[in-house]
């Protein structure tokens, strides 16, 4: 009984580190790594390269529309791209449906006013794996990863950190 018990609670600790609602990764000492690069077609069919944005802070938004929480902070990220995107911040979402179709209306409906690809398991790969939804990379100047954001977001914490970045050269 005590072992199922041991068990057990080992079981809830990696289950609440892996539901943790906002993981800051870059504040630990760990290494900036430069991001993975790829190249997508919008739903509009034009070609978003990840490298493109390099001079800009991005934020890339792993999501989907069956996550109630990636819904939650789509209309603060068009808020945050219509009030910081002349300063420099270019915010990327990457969907990880299986079909355009239910992307197409969330992007109607939400008024989308940044771009949109439609990720997969080879995407996720690249960034060490789309275990749970949301997931969310903020991307310096130069490319570099500084934050990882796991789960449900701290949107007052995020956009300090947005605001931060953006007054550094």
């Amino acid at each position: 009984m005590a072992d199922m018990r041991a068990i057990f609670a080992s079981f809830c600790l990696a289950a609440s580190t892996l539901l943790a609602p906002s993981t800051l990764l870059a504040n630990d000492g760990a290494p900036l790594r430069e991001v993975p690069d790829f190249t997508r077609p919008d739903l509009a069919g034009d070609q978003i390269t990840l490298s493109s944005y390099r001079g800009k802070l991005v934020l890339l938004n792993f999501w989907a529309t069956w996550c109630a929480p990636c819904l939650v902070e789509i209309p603060k990220f068009v808020a945050w791209q219509r009030t910081y995107g002349a300063a420099g911040l270019q915010i990327v979402g990457v969907s990880m449906d299986d079909t355009a179709t239910p992307v197409q209306r969330a992007y109607q409906k939400y008024h989308f006013n940044y771009p949109v690809v439609l990720g997969d398991a080879h995407l996720g790969e690249r960034f060490g794996g789309v275990l749970g939804l949301p997931l969310s990379y903020l991307i310096d100047r130069k490319g570099r990863i500084v934050a990882r954001y796991q789960g449900e977001l701290d949107l007052k914490e995020l956009e300090a950190q947005i605001e931060s970045s953006l007054s550094q050269p």
